[in-house]
């Protein structure tokens, strides 16, 4: 191959990694998005074909950015961090990388905007968690570090290297200093109560951003680019898996007159509503049919994956609240959840 033909390879190269990144980044969502339906539906053909007859598409896309975004901005957090790590070591060890190209995650992470790294960065800050957020560090500072990398490899030979790295650790005391002053009530509470996880997640992030960057030792990079495509493929098809089960309609219990006077509850998500009926996907499975004029209230409840487990909170907002349920909880405070929630099926 002449040296002439090489930059055409390459871009060749980077121009199909590039459109199986956008396939995957595009395609992914509406395939799982059908999928949700199927499960949604219990398997059920017909019952998967009235959802989708009922379901808007903009509620159904809705309902996936609620549910799914911090699963899915989650997986591409780890995705960039490892792709990320694999470059710079691929780089490093160019000598001993045997192979005529790069490992796709390789190829993926040369390909994607920054503005796509900021993005999903923004959605995870505003959607994970607040216990989780300090996990954005290590997956930060491995991810920067192929524009810190960048940066140095322009600047020139005269510049001091030591003062860029009394900076650099001056800078990074300076962050720690801070980051443990405004966790430190948090951190307190938590281990005073014995919640040693919540002590763990939160103090140990901005240590471990410490060790994950790269490279890694030489030699050691077909093992990290093996390891690390495995670990990819798990965490998507978690990923997959999470955001496919995640409930599509609201969690409901409608209360209805039977005959004899009495009442009934049937809990599950209301499909559609017309003059003549309201359909009710229940819980137990099935599509129940009743009568609108029996309908006598509905009630939304929370699922227990929204049942809160710790009593801790920084700075006035929940540990397991988003920053958006933060500040949402601000806007209208939560509500009792009503007693006919507390039902774990349909009783009568």
């Amino acid at each position: 191959m002449t040296a002439a033909e090489r930059p055409v390879d390459e871009a060749d190269r980077r121009n199909r990694a590039a459109q199986q990144f956008w396939s995957v980044v595009v395609g992914a969502p509406a395939i799982i998005s059908v999928l949700r339906l199927v499960v949604e539906a219990g398997g059920e053909l017909q019952t998967t074909l009235l959802l989708a007859a009922n379901v808007n598409p903009v509620n159904l896309v809705a309902a996936f950015v609620s549910t799914a975004s911090r699963v899915v901005s989650g997986a591409m957090v780890a995705l960039f961090a490892i792709s990320a790590v694999l470059t710079v070591s691929v780089d490093n060890d160019q000598r001993r990388w045997a192979r005529p190209k790069p490992p796709l995650l390789v190829r993926w992470m040369r390909v994607v905007p920054v503005w796509f790294l900021i993005v999903t960065l923004l959605v995870a800050v505003v959607t994970w968690k607040i216990l989780y957020l300090p996990l954005l560090l290590p997956a930060i500072a491995a991810t920067a570090q192929l524009l810190t990398r960048t940066v140095d490899e322009r600047r020139t030979a005269g510049d001091p290297p030591d003062d860029r790295r009394t900076t650099r650790l001056t800078l990074f005391a300076l962050l720690l200093l801070g980051y443990y002053g405004l966790l430190a009530p948090t951190l307190v509470e938590a281990a005073t109560t014995g919640e040693w996880f919540v002590v763990l997640i939160l103090a140990a992030p901005p240590l471990l951003a410490l060790v994950v960057t790269g490279p890694v030792l030489p030699g050691t990079v077909h093992l990290l680019v093996a390891s690390g495509q495995l670990t990819v493929m798990i965490a998507l098809a978690w990923t997959s898996y999470s955001v496919a089960t995640a409930p599509v309609l609201p969690s409901t219990v409608t209360t209805i007159e039977v005959p004899g006077g009495e009442t009934e509850h049937i809990r599950g998500s209301v499909i559609a509503v017309d003059d003549a009926s309201v359909a009710i996907l229940q819980e137990q499975g099935g599509v129940r049919y009743v009568p609108t004029d029996d309908v006598e209230a509905q009630v939304l409840c929370p699922s227990e994956a929204d049942l809160a487990r710790y009593r801790l909170w920084v700075h006035g907002f929940h540990i397991e609240d988003s920053l958006l349920q933060a500040l949402g909880r601000e806007v209208r405070p939560v509500t009792p959840v009503d007693a006919v929630c507390r039902a774990t099926a349909s009783v009568r």
